[in-house]
């Protein structure tokens, strides 16, 4: 499913912003002219229970270590472009939405994201991006909030 399919079908109002390509989370908050804290980068990883989703902010670095600890596997490490490029069929490579229903995953958030009103991220290619109200994200993603990242 389409990122904006299923925002639609829950109902989600948001913004869909185009922009010229960009390849990484801190290179779209430039182009959207917004800070790094508030754009939502994904990172996935991969422990003994399959794929999950962290979602962190642009401008920090995930904590293995502490998602290891949530997930409850010591094993747990970030995925490869190719796991990734596996998982997430339907977007371009680097681009895909901090969504983990879209591909049957569960999603771990950094608390940081929580504070913010606003979360802007790619939708699925690298020239267009989304903006929805955080409280929003959260009502479709449901993710486990926690502190995952490293500023």
């Amino acid at each position: 499913m389409k990122l904006e399919e299923l925002l639609g079908q829950r109902e989600i109002e948001f913004e869909r912003m185009v922009h010229p390509p960009v390849y990484t989370s801190q290179a779209l908050a430039a182009a959207e002219h917004v800070s790094g804290h508030c754009v939502a980068k994904p990172v996935l990883v991969r422990s003994n229970r399959g794929f999950s989703m962290c979602v962190l902010p642009a401008s920090a670095r995930l904590n293995v270590t502490r998602v290891a600890q949530l997930l409850g596997d010591v094993e747990t490490r970030l995925a490869t472009e190719a796991e990734l490029a596996e998982v997430c069929r339907d977007c371009e490579l680097g681009a895909e939405p901090p969504i983990g229903d879209m591909f049957g995953l569960d999603t771990l958030m950094d608390d940081a994201l929580h504070d913010e009103e606003f979360l802007v991220f790619q939708a699925g290619d690298h020239t267009s991006s989304v903006k929805i109200r955080r409280s929003d994200y959260e009502r479709v993603v449901h993710p486990t909030v926690d502190s995952i990242a490293y500023e």
